[in-house]
């Protein structure tokens, strides 16, 4: 971890039609890291994250951002969220600028844009390689295009963290390397980065540490493994608990055990599964 905690779990649990998904799994995310979650699918990696944004309610456990209870957490505008790749427009009939615009509401004052508002659009736009494409229909972009627009829509009220979940899953290797390109401006500026990947990918090389997670646990967490071309996907591998070369696993957690790295323990929920999800005032 490097400066203070941007994301803070302890202990966190998370249920999901009554069946336990989070199983007490501990993760902090220093200022200015870049920290993927990596798994197999089922493994938990998007609900952690739509547990820290509200999106799924914790049933035990502790989760702060920026220092601050997530519950009492109302600085949003601070946190930029990629949703897992869909629709950019959700079905509405919008322009690319109207999506993206949306993602700066929590900047403005009463929903009023002003000259500033619309610069941070255009640049986000630009970020993102999508400013000619600026008043087309959403419902004219590809695949790729759609997860450029919900980038800059994340971008736009200029986050100090960003989480995203599966960003590059079904885009086009274009798309890949601009969103790659995008991501290490951000991580050059400062920005605190959380990501849900199925494999690393074009990000590998901007990756800080790796927390791999299985059936709800916390299996691994250290610097990312070195990927080595005659072996198994590295989620796999990870995931099974197979040794990494010239890598010691790691396991901080004390909800977390692995025993000749072959099997992990760690507590289940049964606690009820609390309230309606928070109103983060993150669009998904």
């Amino acid at each position: 971890m490097t400066g203070e905690p941007v994301i803070s779990l302890r202990g966190v649990t998370a249920e999901l039609g009554g069946r336990t998904v989070l199983r007490g799994i501990d993760l902090t995310v220093g200022r200015g890291e870049v920290v993927a979650l990596l798994g197999a699918n089922g493994s938990g990696k998007s609900t952690a994250i739509r547990t820290i944004i509200g999106q799924v309610p914790a049933s035990g456990g502790t989760i702060e951002l920026f220092g601050t209870p997530r519950r009492a957490f109302r600085d949003w505008s601070r946190v930029g969220y990629v949703p897992q790749r869909t629709t950019a427009a959700g079905g509405v009939p919008a322009t690319v600028t109207e999506i993206v615009s949306s993602g700066r509401l929590s900047r403005t004052r009463f929903g009023v844009f002003r000259r500033a508002d619309r610069d941070a659009v255009h640049r986000a736009l630009e970020l993102v390689g999508m400013a000619d494409r600026a008043k087309d229909s959403a419902g004219a972009l590809s695949g790729g295009q759609h997860q450029r627009v919900l980038i800059a829509r994340a971008l736009v009220a200029e986050p100090e963290l960003l989480i995203m979940d599966e960003p590059m899953a079904g885009v086009d290797l274009a798309s890949q390397e601009v969103l790659a390109r995008t991501l290490e401006q951000q991580v050059e500026s400062g920005t605190t980065v959380l990501l849900v990947l199925h494999e690393p990918g074009p990000l590998e090389p901007l990756i800080d540490r790796a927390v791999v997670l299985r059936d709800g646990c916390v299996l691994h967490d250290g610097p990312p493994p070195q990927a080595v071309a005659s072996t198994p996907p590295l989620s796999a591998s990870l995931e099974r608990g197979d040794p990494q070369p010239g890598h010691d696993h790691a396991h901080p957690s004390p909800t977390t055990a692995l025993g000749g790295g072959a099997s992990h323990h760690c507590f289940d929920a049964h606690a009820p599964a609390g309230s309606e999800p928070l109103r983060t005032g993150l669009l998904s």
